[in-house]
């Protein structure tokens, strides 16, 4: 099969309430939807880029850059399977949010072509039909309001809650949320990498709360100082920034720093690196769940297809839309079960369509890039959060 053209359209859709973690707060999904097009056929995802470097170094910015200038010239040619992707851009370092985002939508392109479900194409269980899942809560003006909000989203059947947390924020309202729900449910934490091996003692504190884990407390991109905090808390370990690649959960995992892994498709890179940590994964029972980066039902559909593969033992972050928009664009929005589960889409590809109309009212810049054709100097004149 062959590619004609990639399309980019940067999407702004308002967030029904604001976002906020330990690096900031967000009140719009910014992002870029990624259209391949090739023998009658289109594929889509979606960039987990943000407009600031504050999760990842990468940015909008620079992912359409490297979309426009480095990756879509080298997608000429044939292209056997979507494993053929990685290896044509094999020669660019880092950029993985930019390169998961067309490879991800060459992984639909290529299963709407064969007219089979993406998680067939994947390897994933075909007896999994529903994915449990949780939502994730940003940090709260109070902690009442947060224990509200936590209850709310018990009643409603998640089956886990993640809860944000930064220095100052983090004792008092997990326990005020443990406190209201019970010790049944359960309940992790989410700290972005706003502590140091200094907070042992705050971190140390949190361990009769029973948490299921504590995702990336330390540094981003550290293995080093997480398998110190292991040997001084019990509450488990789970690293979400500093996994890229299969390498690097062999490296967490022998170092002792982790003993879960969040696994985001959009930050390693595309299925290419998620499959090779999910093969690790289940070679060493290093259990794995699949987060969330606030996705449009484009992005949702892509996670719920990977978290059936068998290495996926969690309840992930891929809530149902009306958690975080209005109105989605895709043409039927994710609806969360009665079981606390989503349903995995059965059609070709991800088995989703965007909604055209939904997508134009949202969309504030579009390109066509010809597979074909070579890099072009300029800077398009839209708005990438400057």
């Amino acid at each position: 099969m062959r590619l004609e053209q990639v399309v980019l359209q940067f999407v702004s859709l308002p967030l029904k309430s604001p976002f906020e973690t330990s690096f900031g707060l967000e009140r719009d999904k910014r992002t870029w939807l990624v259209t391949v097009r090739g023998e009658g056929i289109e594929g889509y995802a979606e960039s987990v880029a943000s407009d600031a470097p504050l999760y990842s170094e990468e940015t909008s910015a620079s992912v359409y850059y490297a979309i426009r200038d480095h990756i879509v010239p080298r997608l000429t040619g044939d292209i056997p399977h979507p494993e053929a992707v990685w290896e044509k851009l094999s020669g660019l370092r880092g950029n993985r949010m930019a390169k998961a985002a067309v490879e991800m939508a060459i992984w639909d392109w290529f299963a709407r072509a064969q007219g089979v479900p993406l998680f067939q194409l994947l390897g994933g269980q075909e007896a999994v039909h529903r994915i449990p899942v949780g939502v994730s809560i940003g940090i709260q003006p109070s902690t009442n309001e947060l224990v509200k909000v936590a209850r709310d989203y018990w009643s409603q059947g998640y089956r886990r809650l993640k809860i944000k947390i930064r220095p100052g924020w983090d004792l008092e309202p997990l326990t005020a949320v443990r406190d209201a729900l019970g010790p049944e449910v359960p309940m992790m934490a989410d700290a972005n990498s706003a502590y140091t091996l200094d907070d042992i003692s705050t971190l140390q504190a949190l361990d009769p709360l029973h948490l299921m884990m504590i995702e990336q407390p330390l540094g981003y991109d550290d293995y080093v100082d997480h398998a110190v905090l292991a040997r001084h808390i019990a509450t488990p370990i789970c690293l979400d920034e500093a996994v890229h690649s299969p390498a690097d959960a062999r490296k967490a995992f022998e170092m002792g720093s982790c003993q879960i892994i969040n696994l985001k498709v959009g930050r390693v890179g595309g299925y290419q690196q998620a499959l090779g940590i999910n093969r690790f994964a289940l070679e060493h029972q290093l259990p794995l769940w699949c987060g969330g980066m606030l996705e449009t039902g484009v992005g949702r559909a892509h996670n719920l297809h990977l978290t059936t593969l068998a290495g996926f033992t969690l309840p992930g972050d891929t809530s149902a839309s009306d958690r975080y928009f209005d109105e989605d664009i895709i043409s039927t929005p994710f609806v969360l079960n009665p079981d606390g589960t989503l349903t995995v889409p059965t059609g070709p590809g991800i088995g989703v369509d965007v909604n055209a109309k939904r997508l134009q009212s949202v969309c504030t810049y579009e390109e066509v890039l010809a597979v074909a054709q070579g890099p072009k100097g300029g800077f398009p004149e839209h708005d990438l959060g400057r």
